[in-house]
């Protein structure tokens, strides 16, 4: 069954209280970026303390500094004018459940959902599937603060990312929601 009637109905209920929100500026009022993981327990309004308007929140698999989030970053620090980046990794991530080639291996056997044991995913599907994942790098999770640590250092070295931008590390905790310091990614972040 679809959830897109329950959608709907959210929205309706949401323009009905919209209010002045449409005047709100098109930069964030406090001039800060979020690179942050998709997965729906992260809430980055409230674990970062956000309201509509305050800051650009770049969300995908594993909070991975991709090409398409260092692009997003630049474009919010260049057209926009944030003056700060925050990478933001979690606790029991799905990136760090699989590797490059256990992914590339489903989507050979499948393009169906694979399931998740105690030993992993598996695919449970029927073809047909793709070879089409042997050229993505899916960006994986080892290990979870040597990734934040590794995305930072991948968003400061990146020749169109201002020397000026401190870029701060995290790990969120989905257990507690706490924002837990990577002082090493902190420092690779500096501003100079």
């Amino acid at each position: 069954m679809s959830v897109l009637p329950e959608v709907i109905a959210a929205n309706d209920a949401y323009v009905a209280d919209f209010g002045d929100k449409g005047s709100l500026a098109l930069p964030p009022a406090r001039q800060f970026a979020i690179l942050t993981c998709m997965d729906a327990r992260l809430d980055p309004a409230k674990y970062a303390g956000l309201s509509e308007g305050d800051a650009h929140v770049i969300r995908n698999a594993g909070g991975r500094a991709s090409d398409d989030a260092i692009r997003s970053l630049v474009i919010s620090y260049k057209l926009l004018g944030t003056k700060e980046w925050f990478v933001i990794h979690h606790s029991n991530c799905g990136m760090e459940f699989f590797t490059d080639e256990v992914i590339r291996g489903l989507l050979e056997s499948s393009l169906e959902t694979a399931a998740l044991g105690s030993d992993g995913f598996t695919d449970v599907g029927t073809g047909p599937g793709s070879a089409a994942g042997n050229y993505i790098n899916w960006l994986t999770i080892k290990d979870n603060a040597r990734s934040v640590v590794e995305d930072v250092d991948r968003i400061r070295s990146h020749p169109l990312v201002p020397a000026g931008i401190p870029i701060y590390g995290y790990i969120y905790d989905v257990a507690t929601g706490r924002l837990v310091e990577i002082p090493e990614a902190t420092k690779v972040g500096a501003a100079s």
